[in-house]
């Protein structure tokens, strides 16, 4: 969840890391803190409650002449245990103020921990489960086998703690360095020119360098100006292969709108046809790390689709194309309860997990428990080299480029397009579809990033609407079929962006219990399928909006262009591109962003940073 950044090198720390911070809040914006080591044997530390701006007041009113350092690290937090106050903020630090720690994650021993700590007459000044750490390393740096040596001391201690966890370490006598430790929480090494950089992602570092190294499972990491170091927890040297960040910083700005989301819900049309690049070849498709073969596709009888909230709703638009496509059948779960229900699984199971930044820890913990049923994986992700894909027995990367809002739009629409590509990867091993069809199938993949934009070039009649609905106490959603995961990504963003009561339903639940909801005014929002790829459903969910508008219901209908026989009975009409009845998800979510966006900016929220959410759920 939380933001970290880590600096050692010439310019002075500060800058770097609020400059890092700035781009990584979207992480969490609880809390946020920096430490610098002043080369002198002293170690700055301020800390502030509430969003980055209000450290930056902070530090302008007691002024940042201790913070002249070259070595430093900062955080913007997220909160798990303690709430969000200046006593909970990060850095943590041992009782003598020598060590400085900020951390991502969850330390499941830490009342066991600081238990032994208090007991021997260690003073913990925080609620959180992060400060033991810091007191830990100040021990084993003081005595014993690791004394002395700041990287030792902190692999011993990892090696105690329990859960998951980025963690880093500033000591006043050792300027110039810092030690990281990571176990299943995200961090990258930033490699510069005579300076080393960490953070929780790129973006943490993106400015200055686009060479980086991702640090894989319980290995521990020293940077100084001149380069880094890696070893795993016991000390053994380890290799890690750099890679090279293929978007600038200008990719993680604003680009002139209000908002990140909405400048990343017009960037849909480029994120949808960079996923699909590359993955055509002599008409088959090709997946990027493709650890299976064949063979062990043709062998696959059952697909279980794991994710987590927008993501869980790609996977069920997954479910339609797959099962339709290889006669497979297709099972979606939420990655959360996946491994506690016990699910059947064996070597013919292909587990699909879904997860935007890779370290979502309910689908990583969902992976895992697949892999030790002998399942194979394949992982769906946007961040090269994250912990799902490398535990993963192959990788299809979307090719979406940072996404800093919290709600996913751009990341959402480009796992369908590569989950479709999943699905014919299978057609294709299994031989339900020739090479011709699964060829015919791309080409219409590659057209919608054509329809995607004419979706959007249609979206100020949404906006105004939006406007209109922003003092509604609550809306529904309906839909069928493909357009039925749809609804419920539209309710979903309204609750993320607006904090409004929205619920979607099948429309074919309407009279089992739900339009017992509907009532004079209330506003339901209606997926149309097409009349003519899905007319026997068309007309019944027109059939559905006659009921609700005879109740006093206001409906909101996304038909597609030409739908004339919807028209007299939707209060709001908004026409999104005609396509092929599996890929109009990609155009009829278009408008229900931008509404949930436009909804929340009227009702006055940072459509940007919703309340008490993260962009990356690295916890359970």
């Amino acid at each position: 969840m939380c933001g970290i950044v880590g600096y050692v090198g010439s310019r002075p720390a500060l800058d770097v890391i609020l400059d890092g911070l700035r781009r990584l809040e979207y992480r969490g914006y609880d809390s946020a803190g920096v430490a610098v080591l002043d080369g002198a044997g002293g170690l700055a530390v301020e800390r502030k409650a509430g969003p980055l701006a209000n450290l930056e007041t902070r530090l302008a009113e007691v002024g940042t002449t201790q913070f002249n350092g070259t070595t430093g690290m900062g955080h913007t937090r997220w909160a798990t245990h303690g709430g969000p106050t200046d006593r909970n903020a990060h850095p943590h630090r041992d009782n003598a103020g020598k060590v400085a720690v900020v951390h991502n994650g969850i330390i499941e021993n830490f009342i066991a921990l600081r238990a032994g700590l208090e007991a021997d007459g260690v003073e913990l000044t925080s609620d959180t489960d992060t400060e033991a750490t810091a007191h830990l390393v100040a021990r084993a740096y003081d005595e014993g086998p690791t004394a002395g040596d700041l990287a030792a001391s902190v692999r011993a201690v990892s090696r105690r703690l329990e859960g998951a966890f980025t963690l880093l370490f500033t000591h006043a006598d050792r300027p110039g360095e810092i030690v990281a430790a990571r176990r299943s929480s995200p961090l990258v090494v930033g490699l510069g020119d005579g300076e080393t950089f960490l953070g929780s992602d790129v973006a943490a570092f993106i400015e200055h360098t686009r060479d980086a190294v991702e640090l894989g499972q319980d290995q521990v990491v020293t940077i100084t100006a001149d380069g880094y170091t890696v070893t795993d927890f016991a000390g053994e040297p380890v290799e890690v292969k750099p890679f090279r960040v293929t978007w600038d910083l200008a990719a993680a700005e604003k680009g002139g709108h209000d908002y990140f989301m909405l400048k990343e819900i017009e960037e849909q049309p480029t994120a949808i046809a960079d996923t699909l690049r590359g993955h055509l070849i002599d008409r088959r498709i090709v997946l990027d790390e493709q650890r299976l073969a064949d063979a062990d596709l043709r062998d696959v009888d059952k697909v279980f689709v794991v994710a987590c909230g927008t993501a869980y709703h790609s996977g069920l638009l997954a479910k339609y194309a797959i099962e339709h496509w290889t006669r497979l059948p297709v099972e979606v779960e939420l990655a959360s309860e996946f491994r506690y229900r016990d699910p059947v699984l064996d070597r013919q199971t292909l587990v699909v997990a879904i997860s935007q930044s890779g370290e979502t820890m309910d689908t990583l913990e969902a992976v895992r428990h697949a892999k030790e049923q002998k399942a194979r994986v394949l992982a769906i992700c946007n961040t090269n080299g994250a912990q799902i894909p490398r535990e993963s027995d192959a990788v299809l990367y979307t090719h979406a480029g940072p996404e800093i809002g919290v709600a996913a739009t751009k990341t959402f629409t480009s796992q369908i397009a590569a989950t479709y590509l999943v699905g014919l990867a299978l057609a294709q091993a299994r031989g339900t579809k020739y090479p011709d069809e699964v060829a015919r199938e791309f080409a219409e993949l590659e057209a919608m990033p054509a329809a995607v934009a004419s979706a959007l070039e249609a979206v100020d009649a949404t906006r105004e609407l939006a406007y209109d609905l922003a003092l509604s106490r609550a809306v529904l959603f309906l839909g069928r079929h493909v357009g039925y995961p749809v609804a419920l990504e539209g309710a979903l963003k309204l609750k993320e962006l607006a904090y409004m009561h929205a619920e979607a339903f099948a429309a074919g639940e309407l009279k089992h219990g739900p339009i017992a909801l509907i009532e004079q005014g209330l506003p339901v929002v209606v997926v149309m399928p097409s009349p003519k790829g899905r007319a026997v459903l068309h007309a019944k969910l027109l059939s559905n909006i006659q009921e609700i508008t005879a109740r006093g219901a206001r409906t909101v209908v996304i038909a597609e262009e030409g739908d004339e026989t919807i028209r007299p009975f939707a209060h709001h009409l908004l026409e999104v591109p005609a396509v092929p009845t599996l890929l109009q998800p990609l155009v009829s979510t278009v408008p229900l962003q931008v509404l949930a966006a436009e909804i929340a900016r009227a009702r006055g929220y940072d459509v940007d940073k919703p309340r008490n959410l993260a962009k990356s759920v690295t916890v359970e």
